[in-house]
């Protein structure tokens, strides 16, 4: 039995990075600023640096994760994101791609993956799984992750390229 709604449960497992990164940033601070000793405060101090990153990648991944209840399921082994889908589906190599878009005509919004040689693999941003592609598209060379976080949280009915290779990023048309 459990004693924390659902909904709430979701919440902070959204966002367990930051929570972790907020724990970890205080035990550091406290040991680093409260506790004597010069092996505890340097120790605190290298603990509160880890901290921030952690919490600054928590901001990232807790910004771009957006629930598992979608349609299908999404699987990356070895720099190969794979979609399964109730009705479409398929596969594509990272290092192949060419291009990477957010369709957000429908509902859910959907990431665009396309690889020459290959119809687009449509994944919708709520399909399981879907959290991994973060780490996939930080792979891309060049990609700006702040770009890729805002047009994710835009509450527009366009669609977007978030990353082209060996081109600039532009709305498609």
């Amino acid at each position: 039995m459990s004693f924390v709604r659902p909904e709430v449960r979701a919440t902070l497992w959204r966002w367990r990075e930051v929570l972790t990164g907020g724990a970890l940033l205080a035990l550091g601070l406290w040991w680093g600023f409260g506790a004597t000793g010069w092996m505890i405060n340097g120790l605190g101090h290298l603990l509160s640096l880890m901290a921030l990153a952690l919490l600054v990648l928590g901001l990232q991944r807790g910004r771009f994760r957006d629930g598992a209840d979608g349609p299908g399921v999404v699987q990356i082994t070895e720099g190969r994101v794979a979609y399964f889908g109730p009705l479409t589906g398929g596969a594509v190599d990272m290092a192949d791609l060419s291009r990477l878009g957010l369709d957000r005509r429908g509902q859910p919004a959907q990431w665009v993956l396309v690889q020459p040689g290959h119809d687009p693999l449509h994944i919708p941003v709520t399909a399981k799984g879907a959290d991994q592609l973060f780490d996939a598209f930080t792979t891309l060379p060049g990609l700006r992750t702040e770009y890729m976080l805002r047009e994710l949280a835009r509450d527009s009915a366009t669609e977007a390229v978030i990353w082209q290779r060996h081109a600039e990023v532009r709305a498609l048309h």
